[in-house]
């Protein structure tokens, strides 16, 4: 069975720094997008970043590419997201998703089939 733990959340001040992390476990294949998705409150959630299986592509949403990337650590099946420069208008839950069996990474949240807890991030200013 396919599961995401994520972790690393927490408060922070403006310009702060923080890395979630996303462990996955149960794949199959190398092959799978995997994204983090962020929910403010009030608003509707959004993607972040996605990576295209254990050796693809990775892409930041240009809204946060500024100051957020993308590492793997492919030995312990884990994705890392790293914010920077955090901002209040950062703060949201954040969740990591995943479509198993495939590359292709979709904008819309309800095309991936496994979620994460979430983790909260809470940036002050």
């Amino acid at each position: 069975e396919v599961q995401l733990v994520d972790s690393g959340g927490g408060s922070v001040q403006a310009g702060g720094f923080l890395r979630l992390s996303c462990r996955m476990s149960g794949l199959a294949s190398d092959d799978y997008c995997l994204a983090w998705f962020r929910q403010a409150p009030g608003k509707e959630r959004e993607g972040v970043s996605y990576v295209e299986g254990s050796d693809g592509d990775a892409h930041i949403l240009p809204f946060v590419k500024d100051r957020f990337s993308i590492s793997r650590d492919n030995v312990k099946s884990t994705v890392y997201l790293e914010m920077k420069n955090l901002k209040p208008e950062d703060t949201a839950v954040y969740s990591c998703a995943l479509r198993p069996r495939e590359r292709w990474c979709p904008e819309m949240a309800g095309l991936f089939d496994y979620w994460s807890q979430g983790t909260t991030v809470a940036v002050s200013s």
